[in-house]
């Protein structure tokens, strides 16, 4: 029975494979032999990577010529919240260009850029991605200058503000700003404040605030660094007490600096206490033993002086 079942089985497949070569010389075509078995299907999909690499760069708005390569601060951010609300830190860089190998998931990248910064969403789904963030960012240097001469950068107080919407007074958004530095900002206009001190007596030191004043308004643009100078004028006045002019000066003595309406301007004691003051009439009174003393003098910018009060 074995046997019979073979055979014809073999007579069958020689049949059907002499009969496809009657049928091919038929049609004046070249025999082709019947394919035995078909070609097996794969149904099992290939198996996707569970994380891709993330390359960041920055450039100063859209062109992608500016690129940004130093003072940037990267943070990356899953998107989806945690129970509290906030977002889970996962990954974090100073690098200009950083690279981050990040699991299958969504996330929101955060470039810092001094007081400047964008985001931006990616999803990683196994494949590596090159993204660039575009930042509306550039740089202010603000200087000082007394007379012709620059002034040290421990010498001023420098504030940068914001004009406000909808409110008279400007937004404060960066204060102590050492002169001659780069401060990044995002791209508009800005409101510059500039305050002369007074040197300490050790250590050459910032002391306290003088009513040497300054202000501007300076416009910073996208990828471009922009300078500004403010001018102060004044003079540092050294006060004293003489007996006589050109006297030695007595110690222990108060003085007071006033404006000429009587607006107080400083108090200072000692023999000889100096102080900066901004251009313009003052009057100073010494008090020493009880007695009062009185001098009306002048400050013209960058004449450093002494000023004598003579007791009567």
């Amino acid at each position: 029975m074995r046997t019979f079942v073979l055979h014809l089985t073999g007579c069958c497949l020689w049949l059907a494979a002499a009969t496809g070569m009657a049928a091919a010389q038929n049609q004046g075509r070249a025999p082709t032999a019947a394919p035995l078995f078909a070609p097996r299907q794969l149904t099992t999909p290939i198996p996707e990577f569970d994380s891709g690499v993330l390359r960041l760069t920055a450039t100063f708005g859209s062109d992608a010529r500016g690129a940004v390569n130093s003072g940037l601060v990267w943070r990356v951010f899953q998107e989806r919240a945690e129970p509290d609300g906030s977002h889970r830190l996962v990954a974090q860089s100073t690098d200009a260009a950083p690279s981050f190998t990040l699991p299958n998931a969504d996330y929101i990248i955060h470039a810092a850029y001094g007081l400047a910064g964008a985001t931006k969403r990616v999803s990683i789904n196994g494949q590596d991605l090159n993204e660039r963030v575009p930042l509306n960012a550039g740089a202010l240097v603000i200087n000082g200058m007394l007379g012709d001469l620059p002034v040290p950068p421990n010498r001023l107080s420098i504030s940068v503000f914001v004009p406000d919407r909808g409110n008279a007074e400007a937004k404060l958004i960066a204060s102590d700003v050492r002169a001659g530095e780069a401060l990044r900002l995002p791209e508009g206009t800005y409101h510059v404040v500039s305050t002369f001190l007074d040197a300490a007596a050790a250590g050459g030191a910032a002391g306290s605030a003088t009513n040497s004043i300054v202000d501007a308004d300076a416009r910073v643009q996208a990828g471009k660094v922009t300078e500004t100078t403010l001018r102060h004028r004044a003079a540092v006045l050294t006060l004293k007490l003489v007996n006589q002019p050109g006297g030695e000066a007595l110690a222990n003595t108060n003085f007071t600096v006033l404006t000429p309406g009587g607006d107080v301007i400083r108090e200072m004691i000692g023999a000889f206490p100096s102080l900066p003051l901004a251009e313009g009439e003052y009057v100073v009174i010494a008090r020493r033993d009880g007695k009062t003393h009185q001098a009306v003098f002048t400050v013209q910018s960058a004449r450093d002086r002494d000023v004598e009060v003579l007791a009567k």
